[in-house]
This record gives structure tokens, C-alpha cells and sequence, in this order.
């Protein structure tokens, strides 16, 4: 048990530095080439912390495991918003500039829907896949094309590679996420490691500690490039992940393997898509998120783990 404590205060640790260091990256890139923060947290920190979801899905794709491949996806989609978002809000106020907003929210909405579409008849074929991996190419090429820049201000409480060029900050960003999720892969060792010593029921552990552990890089790159004044990048984090997640994730999935989905996933479907949406009516009132927003997407999220644990959904 003391090695398991030691994985999990080395694994929170790496959370920390692996943190600063992706966020400090990305703003410095972003800062010096003139992109905003929403689209440099939803292009390099959104898909960079979708990465483990995409080896999980294609790994899972190959084997013909399709529930694991589609159920990694939705309840990850369902964890960013509903846990992540609603963990951050609850903290710190998340705000975003109307004309971001609608710009940013169709695509998401389009990206939501189009896969309660795809997957409703449980299946995702070759072209299928394809259509959705070139989904993700007009987005990436639309919002680099569209945005605006912007100026704001750099605060450097990150000393590491200060004074370096692209090449560093590149170096800096990409070894910040990987220590992100060797950070929470430790974590989620220790701590299921005690759960289990303790009798701890392996659905429990599954749907709170392993479940956690894998919104742990989303949930530390939200905190805290909110905690720098940087709101719009912790929920461009979000919205570029779950578009990853849906269009890249699933995508190559279904390009590699086509899914044939024996469980029933509809439910999820709709819980997934209508989450997304409660959010962005959310962020519509006011522009930003806050702590009531934060409680009534966390106990939409608690609601949902309820509800599967006791076999409605």
C-alpha cells in the first residue's frame, strides 16, 4: 500500500508540472503567432488530451470490441462537460465573447448531432468514418481560417524555456501533456490498487476512480488555464475535445474497423447530445459559466452514473 501512495502523490505531481507546462506552452504559442486562446485550447490542449481516448478506441476498434470503441467516446463526452466543465465552473467563473460563442457552438452542435445520426442504427461503416475524419479537417481548417487573434497579455509564472523559440515552446507543451497523462495513468494505479485492498466493488472503482482518472489531464488543463484569466481556453479545451473525440476518435474507428454496436447506446446518445446543448444555453444567458452552472452539470453528470449504475439507462 505505501507504493500505491507513493504512485499517487508522484502521480499528482506530474499533474501539476506536466499542467504548468502545458498551459504556458500553449499561450506562448499562441502569443507569438497571433491565435487566440479558445482555438489554441481547442486544437493543442483539446486534442492533445483526447489522445489516450483515440489509442483506447482504435486499440478496441482492431480487436472488434465496438461497445468499448463508441462507449469510450460518449462517456468521455459526457464527462467533459458534465464533470470537467462543471468541476472548473464551480471554482472559477468561465467566461467567452458572444461573437466567439457563435462561432464556436455550431460546430460542436453539428458535431453532437451528426453522431446521435451516424450511430443510431448501431453501426459505423468505412464511409461513414471517413465522412467524420474529414469533419475534423474543415473544422481545423475553419477555425485557424476564421479566428481573429487577438491581443492579451502573457504572464510568465512559468519560468522553463522563457526566452526560447517555437521549437521549445512546442517541446514544453508536448512534454506537459505527456507528464498530464502519465500523471493521471499513475494516479488511477495507486488509487485503485487501495480501493481494491479496501473491498471496494470493481464497478465503483470504474465509475469513480478510473472514470476521474481519465478527466484528470482535462480537468487540470481547465483549472488552470482558468486560473491564469484565460476562461475562453478552458473551454475551448472542452468543445475541441469532444469534437475530436466524435469526428477523429470515432472516425478512425470506423475507418480502420467498421463498428457494429451490439449494446444498446441510444440513451447515451441523447444524454450525450442533450448535455451538450444544456451547456451551451448555459454559456448563452451570460457568456460565461458559474457556480450554479457548475452544480447543475455536475449533478447531471451524478445523475447519469446514477441512473446507469442501476440499470434505467
Amino acid at each position: 500500500m505505501i507504493t500505491d501512495f507513493f504512485y499517487i502523490l508522484a502521480g499528482l505531481a506530474l499533474l501539476y508540472v506536466g499542467g504548468e507546462c502545458l498551459i504556458t506552452g500553449s499561450l506562448r504559442i499562441a502569443h507569438r503567432l497571433k491565435i487566440s486562446p479558445f482555438v489554441i485550447g481547442a486544437t493543442i490542449m483539446g486534442f492533445g488530451t483526447s489522445s489516450p481516448e483515440l489509442a483506447v478506441s482504435i486499440l478496441a476498434s482492431l480487436k472488434g470490441e465496438a461497445e468499448v470503441a463508441v462507449g469510450n467516446v460518449i462517456g468521455s463526452n459526457i464527462a467533459n462537460v458534465g464533470l470537467v466543465l462543471g468541476l472548473t465552473a464551480l471554482i472559477t467563473s468561465l467566461s467567452i465573447q458572444q461573437k466567439r460563442l457563435k462561432s464556436e457552438a455550431p460546430p460542436l452542435l453539428i458535431a453532437s448531432f451528426l453522431i446521435l445520426y451516424l450511430a443510431w442504427n448501431y453501426e459505423l461503416s468505412r464511409l461513414e468514418g471517413l465522412a467524420l475524419v474529414s469533419g475534423l479537417c474543415i473544422y481545423l481548417w475553419r477555425s485557424l481560417k476564421d479566428d481573429e487573434g487577438g491581443e492579451f497579455e502573457l504572464e510568465e509564472e512559468f519560468t522553463l524555456f522563457s526566452n526560447k523559440g517555437m521549437g521549445h515552446q512546442s517541446l514544453l507543451t508536448l512534454g506537459g501533456l505527456a507528464l498530464l497523462i502519465l500523471g493521471a495513468d499513475w494516479m488511477v494505479h495507486g488509487s485503485v490498487h487501495i480501493a481494491r485492498e479496501m473491498g471496494i466493488s470493481e464497478w465503483f472503482i470504474g465509475i469513480s476512480i478510473v472514470a476521474l482518472g481519465t478527466s484528470l489531464p482535462e480537468i487540470v488543463s481547465s483549472l488552470m488555464s482558468a486560473r491564469r484569466g484565460h476562461g475562453e481556453m478552458a473551454l475551448g479545451n472542452i468543445f475541441g475535445s469532444n469534437i475530436f473525440n466524435i469526428f477523429m476518435v470515432l472516425g478512425a474507428s470506423a475507418l480502420l474497423n467498421p463498428l457494429s454496436i451490439k449494446a444498446s447506446i441510444r440513451p447515451d446518445l441523447l444524454i450525450t447530445t442533450g448535455i451538450t446543448c444544456l451547456l451551451l444555453l448555459l454559456i448563452k444567458r451570460k457568456h460565461e459559466l458559474n457556480k450554479p452552472d457548475g452544480i447543475i452539470l455536475l449533478v447531471c453528470y451524478f445523475l447519469y452514473l446514477g441512473l446507469k449504475g442501476m440499470g434505467i439507462l
